[in-house]
């Protein structure tokens, strides 16, 4: 559900999945809020162009989860990325992420290598996940 989610590149709709507190730390920038979520997403999408996404579940206890990802998109000059990464999630009782801390890497690849090219949108049925692509 989170990679259908951030695959619809709706900050509304995934800040939702998040406490109206939830603390995060993407990559050296960290957030307070549903709002700054929200904002912090409208940005990242206006400057990561045909972004898609894959996450796979890595290990889980308790309300926490650990989960691995990658996702494909280019910049405004057309240069294409892979950007890999882990994220640790805490739950609240309710089920919603109170924090999310993410660690992210980009790789520049030619268009010709990227691995992602379902249409915008939720990753279809038969894509193949991170493990099946050797990511």
């Amino acid at each position: 559900m989170a990679e259908d989610a951030w695959n619809s590149r709706d900050p509304q709709r995934v800040s939702l999945a998040y406490t109206a507190d939830s603390v995060w730390r993407n990559r050296a920038e960290f957030l307070s809020g549903r709002e700054a979520i929200a904002r912090f997403l409208e940005r990242k999408w206006a400057r990561e162009i045909e972004y898609r996404l894959i996450k796979e579940l890595w290990a889980f206890h308790d309300a926490r989860i650990a989960v691995r990802f990658a996702y494909e998109w280019r910049d405004d000059s057309g240069s294409w990325f892979r950007s890999y990464g882990n994220e640790n999630w805490e739950f609240s009782a309710e089920g919603l992420m109170r924090r999310r801390i993410a660690s992210i890497n980009d790789l520049p690849i030619g268009e010709a290598d990227r691995k992602f090219r379902w249409p915008a949108g939720r990753r279809p049925d038969d894509h193949p996940g991170l493990s099946e692509l050797g990511l």
